[in-house]
């Protein structure tokens, strides 16, 4: 599916990921964890082409994809929701969605997975908002546009970027039910998180960064214990 190998990327001047590997399997839930400043958002700048990979390899599907603009990377089936959503807030949830689901009808009907009613069987308050002006919407119903928006575009790979910051603990906790839906429609979800507790309920085993390096893999047999030891959280994520 994903394999990331030893990659380096940053801003300009300032290098913020260093030899970062990582690898997500078909129909697999990986986090990403770590305390801010650890490189989370730049890796997923990486992965959707938003940031140029400096070396180092991304591969999909058995296909060297780091020298792929942003909207190749699209049509290679990554999905991503960035930590700021970035949706058109002048624009309905309506449109948004179209666009996406216009974009996402290129990949053809084999890697077609999700309809405009799937999304609304997945998330049944977007059909009473449709044609609200998504600014409008609260900070949760947008990342659930966001999220829809990203699955309209036909992803066997999504990629949350921080998707339960700003949100209300009920909305946090409903993400965990979404995100098993989405992988039981046959997609992989990488999840980048500073929320350890859903990062544990959603994902199969986690990654953890620091200082823009990955410095530990919990497999799928220590991946739940580690949340609960209270020590460890505090040497993964400073607190």
């Amino acid at each position: 599916m994903l394999s990331v190998e030893t990659i380096t990327a940053g801003y300009g001047a300032i290098t913020v990921l260093r030899d970062v590997s990582l690898t997500v399997g078909a129909n697999e839930g990986v986090a990403v964890i770590g305390p801010n400043g650890a490189g989370k958002s730049t890796l997923v700048r990486a992965l959707c082409g938003l940031n140029p990979v400096r070396s180092g390899r991304i591969v999909k599907d058995n296909r060297e994809i780091h020298g792929l603009p942003a909207h190749r990377r699209t049509a290679a089936g990554i999905g991503v929701v960035l930590e700021n959503r970035r949706l058109f807030g002048e624009l309905t949830v309506r449109t948004n969605l179209d666009l996406a689901a216009r974009e996402g009808d290129k990949r053809g009907s084999a890697g077609r997975r999700f309809s405009l009613d799937s999304i609304l069987a997945l998330f049944p308050f977007i059909e009473q908002r449709l044609d609200a002006p998504v600014e409008l919407l609260s900070g949760g119903e947008q990342q659930m546009v966001a999220i829809g928006r990203a699955l309209l575009l036909q992803p066997d790979l999504l990629v949350l970027d921080e998707p339960s910051t700003g949100l209300a603990p009920k909305i946090v906790k409903s993400l965990v039910g979404i995100i098993a839906r989405i992988r039981g429609e046959g997609v992989s979800v990488l999840l980048i998180e500073q929320n350890v507790q859903l990062a544990s309920e959603a994902a199969d085993r986690a990654y953890v960064m620091k200082l823009g390096r990955v410095v530990d893999e919990i497999g799928p047999e220590n991946w739940r214990g580690a949340v609960k030891d209270e020590s460890l959280t505090r040497a993964y994520l400073g607190a």
